[in-house]
């Protein structure tokens, strides 16, 4: 007779760091461990119409015949284990691991077999302690079903699994960065003076490809305001977290500290567009100002300009509309350079496999007008992350190019404060002079102080030339200003410096934030692999290092941009005990 098949819905959880946990307190974390599962585990199951398969020990394995229902208990069984972790200690804190996935198995009294299952496992496995893995399929079935956000972790490879895997991870859009599945985050304070976030415009151009047009719209004015330094302006990338959500201006105030919202629209037909806006404010919603800008392509700059103007000029009457003005380069005059560079912008925002691409992108607008200095400078930063994340196909050319990109970008650079800032970073990573690297990144913050990504160059370049402590000030200067974007890159440089100054204890659990927030990028997973090494947790480390090889197979890549050889012997030798390898 054949085994009995059904199509279902499979949830594998497990508990991150286990043996630790065991080791330390056996008799606790057992009892504590099957308190979980009776108070809160199993009637989530129950209510949500599943059953346990069998425990494993230190998880379990769950069937449900709803996909929707699946992910409903996973997520709330993450939010029961946050509040039941609360005020309990870092090292104490028994977190589940889960992967859901939708599979044909092969059913028996009391278990169920087969690759749906498997990648289930292995899904639970590349999990955050506290997070939720999806496959594509599953995401498939529910991103329109539930208020939740799915991040798009491309393609996994994952083991006895002959094709790679799509996996999401699941992000409960009510909770704050720092945690997938934990209470909304407290009220930012205001700063000292006035503060606006810009919120993406939406596209009314009625094509979706001109998206990345609209995005680019914001991104400079949003760079136009930043300039003006009696202002403090939220960054471009934590305002686009709220992309695509319909919003209440007054949590968007609360979330990230600020007294205005600038809403608007873009419009592109033809030759011609359309800008609208309206300035909010954020404590009480009213509508301060609105107004509509009408022009042709090739005035684009100008309708950025402004908007800008009228949006100051509400603020702060006084405020000289020349001084605005000033404050705006042209980068070029060539708009299909101009258009090359927007889209090559958006992907290297996305992620680090689009890197790649974003690069011949940015080398197209750049042979179309040589002295565009923003392009040049993103060319050698992609050239940088090249390297820096293990793709570099030829290290030897992109070296050279990414020196040459950053050279001729300062050369155009002007007053440019994120030119002055990509081509610090490329020049101070490719082994150029660290302090003429850092009075470059100086004097992009003097010309705007607003520069989020500025501060967190910033404070990588004094990591890099051994300044672990002067870093993590930098670093929490960009997070104020991005409080909801760029998190995992602001969070591995805290991590880091907390790493290299030896302070283990205080690094861990910033990196394991910055792992779950920079999931497709290689270094927190590297620090966070040596920092377990010297704590003497080798199986944690191991674990990670496990998770990086899916990233890249270079677990332990050369470091010569730490000028300190101390802090570099300290990132190799634990990587390579992690990675077992020769120390």
């Amino acid at each position: 007779m054949p085994p009995v098949r059904r199509l279902t819905a499979i949830l594998a959880a497990d508990v991150a760091g286990y043996s630790r946990l065991m080791g330390a307190d056996e008799e606790g974390t057992h009892e504590r461990l099957q308190a979980h599962l009776r108070e809160l585990v199993n009637p989530k199951v129950a209510e949500h119409r599943g059953r346990i398969v069998k425990n494993t020990g230190d998880g379990f394995l769950a069937e449900f015949s709803s996909v929707v229902d699946t992910v409903r208990c996973a997520v709330e069984m993450q939010r029961g284990m946050a509040e039941r972790n609360a005020g309990t200690p870092l090292e104490k804190r028994i977190e589940f691991r889960a992967g859901i996935n939708l599979g044909d198995v092969i059913v028996e009294a009391e278990d169920i077999f087969g690759d749906g299952v498997n990648i289930a496992a292995r899904l639970e496995a590349l999990a955050e302690p506290g997070g939720v893995l999806v496959s594509n399929t599953v995401h498939d079935q529910v991103r329109d079903r539930l208020l939740l956000a799915f991040e798009d972790l491309g393609e996994q490879q994952v083991k006895n699994i002959a094709r790679p895997v799509r996996v999401y991870r699941v992000r409960d859009r009510a909770g704050p960065a720092e945690e997938p599945f934990s209470a909304p985050p407290k009220p930012l304070p205001l700063p000292d003076k006035p503060s606006i976030a810009v919120l993406p415009f939406a596209n009314m151009s009625g094509d979706p490809e001109q998206e990345y047009f609209a995005d680019g719209m914001v991104e400079e004015i949003t760079t136009a305001l930043s300039r003006i330094r009696w202002l403090f302006v939220i960054a471009r990338n934590s305002s686009f977290t709220y992309k695509g959500q319909s919003v209440d201006v007054k949590q968007v105030g609360r979330e990230l500290g600020v007294r205005y919202v600038l809403e608007g629209s873009v419009r592109k037909a033809g030759r011609e567009v359309r800008i609208t806006a309206q300035l909010i404010d954020a404590a009480s919603g009213a509508h301060l100002w609105a107004d509509r800008f009408d022009g042709s392509l090739e005035d684009v700059f100008q309708l950025q300009d402004n908007v800008a103007i009228s949006v100051a000029g509400v603020i702060e009457p006084a405020l000289q509309a020349a001084e605005t003005a000033c404050a705006v380069s042209r980068p070029t005059d060539d708009l299909t350079a101009y258009d090359l560079y927007l889209r090559a912008y958006a992907m290297v925002l996305a992620s680090a496999r689009q890197i790649p691409e974003a690069l011949r992108l940015m080398e197209r607008a750049i042979a179309r007008d040589p002295h565009y200095g923003p392009a040049l400078a993103w060319a050698g930063f992609c050239c940088h992350r090249l390297f820096h994340d293990s793709q570099s196909e030829n290290p030897a050319a992109d070296r050279r190019k990414g020196i040459e990109f950053a050279r001729r970008a300062l050369e155009v650079a002007g007053d440019d404060p994120g030119v002055l800032a990509n081509a610090a970073q490329t020049l101070a990573y490719f082994g150029e002079d660290i302090g003429a690297a850092i009075a470059l990144i100086d004097r992009a913050l003097v010309l705007n102080p607003n520069y989020a990504r500025g501060w967190n160059i910033s404070g990588v370049l004094r990591l890099w030339a051994g300044l672990p402590d002067v870093a993590i000030g930098h670093a929490e200067t960009s997070l104020r200003l991005s409080p909801r974007a760029d998190v995992g890159a602001a969070l591995t440089l805290i991590g880091a410096s907390h790493f290299y100054a030896r302070r283990f204890d205080e690094a861990v659990p910033r990196l394991r934030v910055a792992v779950e927030e920079y999931p497709g990028f290689p270094q927190p997973y590297r620090v966070l692999a040596a920092c377990y090494t010297h704590l003497g947790r080798l199986d944690d480390a191991r674990a990670i290092v496990e998770r990086l090889r899916a990233i890249t197979p270079v677990v332990v890549p050369d470091a010569d941009y730490m000028r300190n050889s101390e802090h570099r012997q300290l990132l190799l030798s634990g990587l390579r005990l992690a990675a077992g390898e020769e120390t």
